[in-house]
């Protein structure tokens, strides 16, 4: 793997920005050119051609786990892997083999009928009933949320909404329910009203843009206004071992960090 130019790798500010706040947003983590060999695959599996927007006859089309080439480079770049090292720690991580279920958006003005806040939970996923699904406060089975965009995302282009901050109240909710945790049902009980008040941001930037993101953070899907598809996917980071949040040597990645800090 080629060498990380130091100026690419995250910052110490940046660090303590996730540990808060529950993300970083990196530009320029995979290049473009993957970005647009993706799309060409997403298209060609669509039904849809791009140059028809007559064609674009939902808002939003579910397509596969993908493990193509261009998909596999742009999970593994120099940048993210050294980001993944600081973000949960060398060795604590398995390499992405693929980027998982992208929800391609289309500008529409009916209701996607997705775009409600939650967290991705992340074991049980055996249940053929997706709101039984869990995640517990040692976020067994998944290291990192992740956003890579596939194309250039606006304010108007159907970004994903976060809730900046959530990540903490929802590690308060997962403590006390222990390494059983809880189910999506349970934890969307009140519609994720606790985080209301948490201050929102939208995940847009360029293709090949990528927001590493806590684990419990609070977002959604909303609707597309904008005028092109949007491509992005939302793969896990998966753990190459169980988080620890009491660790001897105290040697706490910034995603335990951020579980400990919100149960002091």
């Amino acid at each position: 793997m080629p060498h990380i130019d130091a100026a690419r790798a995250l910052s110490d500010a940046q660090i303590q920005h996730f540990i808060e706040n529950g993300f970083v947003k990196i530009d320029a983590a995979f290049p473009r050119e993957l970005a647009e060999q993706g799309r060409a695959i997403l298209w060609r599996d669509s039904g849809c051609d791009p140059d028809d927007p007559a064609s674009w006859a939902k808002p939003v089309i579910r397509l596969g786990h993908y493990a193509d080439a261009p998909f596999r480079a742009a999970g593994n770049t120099p940048i993210l892997h050294a980001a993944y090292d600081r973000l949960v720690g060398p060795g604590r991580w398995r390499k992405p083999g693929a980027l998982g279920t992208f929800p391609v958006r289309f500008p529409s003005p009916d209701d996607p009928g997705d775009a409600g806040w939650h967290v991705d939970v992340s074991f049980g996923l055996e249940n053929l009933d997706f709101l039984s699904w869990r995640a517990n406060v040692r976020s067994k089975g998944r290291a990192l949320l992740m956003l890579f965009l596939f194309s250039d995302v606006g304010e108007r282009d159907a970004p994903t909404r976060i809730r900046i901050g959530s990540h903490r109240e929802i590690a308060r909710q997962l403590a006390p329910a222990g390494e059983e945790g809880l189910s999506l049902r349970e934890l969307a009980a009140n519609g994720f009203d606790e985080t209301a008040d948490c201050p929102e941001v939208a995940a847009v930037g360029e293709a090949g843009t990528v927001y590493l993101c806590h684990p419990f953070l609070v977002h959604s899907a909303q609707s597309h206004r904008g005028t092109r598809p949007r491509f992005m996917a939302q793969p896990p980071l998966l753990p190459a071992e169980p988080l620890v949040l009491e660790r001897a040597d105290g040697a706490h990645s910034p995603v335990e960090q951020a579980i400990r800090l919100a149960l002091r």
